[in-house]
């Protein structure tokens, strides 16, 4: 019995106090600071990394056997069309082009024989005195006689081509690499390497297109054959500014099965041959033009697969919005699918906020400056 009455008096003491202490209060929402997304008229850039390469390269190499006479130019020479590179031993093709024309001159005289026979043995036909056969004969005479007068003026187009083709000129502009031969060497027709000729100006600028790039270059009409081509820009990895400018040249047929990508080319002009073949250079392709929303990239926030922004709704919910993004502007990120110009944007404090959670938003007017919390 007393221990009865113990634990009914140390109990009233733990009931009075609990009746003294007041309920805990709920914390307030955390605060976050918001934008809504800047309009802008812009054009659109997709940026690629395109490797230069020469618009034309020719491997020179002899069309006739012979040895080199002369070497006309110095390694690293830029040359115009025309321009006379090497020169080949001529006398072997002087001679070929005396002795086709005297086999041409030797086809004239026969030719002319025969025709004298057939004048000389009309008349005999005619008063019956010389059969009707050798006439015949004669005139087989005649078009075999023509025959090889044209073969013998064939030949001597052929010796007159090779020997001019003992002088090597450039076949078109360009840079010449270094020579492979020198004065005194024995080349090859066709096999003997002589040097290189690039043409630099214009000058090629190959990238690849993703799937989605392309498609979206297609859908804006970028593609077709019979509209204008699309400006590109370029610079290299030491310029600031996008002041080179060119246009897309070329699409390949069709999508690489391994790497799901398009070979594209853009043909830029390079009057001073600064840009180099083997370079490698940041290169941009319009992807669309108009009214764009950008959202400073801080604002992006990844989930799983997909890139979100952080809006919040009138009474303080936080709701996520998965977008499409662009490009980078200015330090701004363009948003082409997915948000609203009147969306409030979390753009400080977004690792306070959580999905349909609440918050107390601060207004960031165009100014920088932060409106009253809400």
């Amino acid at each position: 019995m007393p221990t009865l009455i113990r634990k009914t008096f140390l109990a009233f003491p733990l009931f009075s106090l609990a009746l003294a202490t007041p309920a805990f209060a709920q914390p307030a929402p955390p605060t976050v600071t918001v934008e809504q997304p800047q309009r802008r008229q812009l054009t659109e850039w997709e940026e690629h990394i395109a490797r230069l390469e020469p618009s034309a390269r020719v491997e020179l190499r002899p069309r006739v056997s012979g040895l080199v006479e002369q070497v006309h130019f110095r390694d690293g020479q830029i040359v115009r069309a025309g321009d006379l590179l090497f020169t080949l031993d001529k006398r072997p093709f002087a001679i070929a082009v005396q002795s086709a024309e005297a086999a041409r001159d030797g086809a004239r005289a026969r030719l002319e024989l025969a025709r004298q026979d057939i004048r000389r043995t009309l008349p005999l036909i005619e008063g019956r005195i010389a059969p009707q056969a050798q006439l015949d004969a004669r005139r087989a005479a005649e078009r075999q006689a023509e025959a090889e007068l044209a073969d013998a003026e064939a030949r001597l187009h052929e010796a007159q081509l090779e020997l001019t083709w003992t002088e090597v000129r450039a076949p078109q502009p360009g840079r010449a690499s270094d020579r492979r031969v020198d004065a005194g060497n024995l080349v090859q027709a066709g096999q003997t390497p002589l040097t290189t000729i690039l043409t630099l100006d214009p000058i090629y600028a190959s990238f690849d297109l993703s799937e989605a790039d392309y498609l979206r270059l297609a859908r804006g009409g970028g593609a077709r054959q019979d509209a204008a081509a699309p400006e590109v820009r370029l610079k290299l990895s030491d310029e600031t500014d996008w002041d080179r400018r060119g246009q897309l040249d070329f699409l390949d047929t069709e999508l690489s099965a391994r790497s799901g990508t398009l070979r594209a080319r853009a043909l830029l002009p390079n009057p001073d041959l600064f840009l180099t073949p083997g370079v490698f250079a940041r290169l941009r392709l319009p992807a669309g033009q108009g009214e764009r929303l950008l959202v400073p990239d801080a604002a992006i926030a990844a989930d799983q697969a997909s890139r979100v922004v952080m809006t919040v709704a009138e009474d303080g919910t936080v709701v996520a919005k998965p977008v499409t993004l662009g490009p980078l502007v200015d330090g701004l990120r363009v948003v082409r699918e997915g948000l609203s110009p009147l969306d409030r944007v979390i753009t400080a404090g977004l690792h306070l906020a959580r999905p349909g959670g609440r918050v107390t938003a601060e207004a960031r007017g165009p100014d920088g400056r932060l409106a009253a919390a809400r």
